[in-house]
């Protein structure tokens, strides 16, 4: 009998072992989220289209406040094109970070100053929603989301 309990509770034991250790490999931190997300606004700001790649993952789903919808290469493009704006500074203000495993959901207003493709000032103040994912032992920007915000 005790043999028997002994085969049935060690794969139990096992299994539970195997996916704690596999979970602390796997698992985000708060600083890894706010260090992916410097170096998106750096990325963006600087129009540097090596860390925009490396920074995205390839399943990338990015969302406009006006409703556009862009992938991986048309986010690129659109920033390296300068068209319809250059980001000059961004600052996400009331920023959470949620994790969850190898995910990590961020929200804020994210606030620009921007030149537009005219030449002239901007600025950009929107809802945002970003879902981060640890892919290949790199936090990537899998969906972002933007939003109108009421007029304050």
């Amino acid at each position: 009998m005790k043999k028997f309990i002994i085969l049935l509770i060690f794969p139990i034991l096992m299994t539970g072992c195997c996916n704690n250790t596999q979970q602390a490999v796997s698992s985000v931190s708060q600083a890894d989220v706010t260090a992916a997300l410097d170096q998106l606004w750096k990325a963006m700001i600087t129009a540097d289209e090596n860390l925009l790649k490396s920074i995205t993952a390839d399943e990338l789903v990015y969302g406009h406040s006006g409703g556009k919808v862009q992938n991986k290469d048309e986010f690129i493009a659109e920033v390296l094109s300068g068209e319809p704006l250059v980001y000059l500074s961004i600052e996400p203000l009331d920023q959470t970070i949620k994790l969850a495993g190898d995910a990590a959901i961020v929200r804020h207003i994210f606030t620009s100053v921007t030149r537009l493709a005219d030449g002239s000032p901007g600025s950009l103040r929107v809802g945002n929603t970003l879902v981060w994912k640890l892919q290949d032992g790199k936090l990537k920007l899998l969906v972002r989301q933007a939003y109108r915000l009421p007029d304050a």
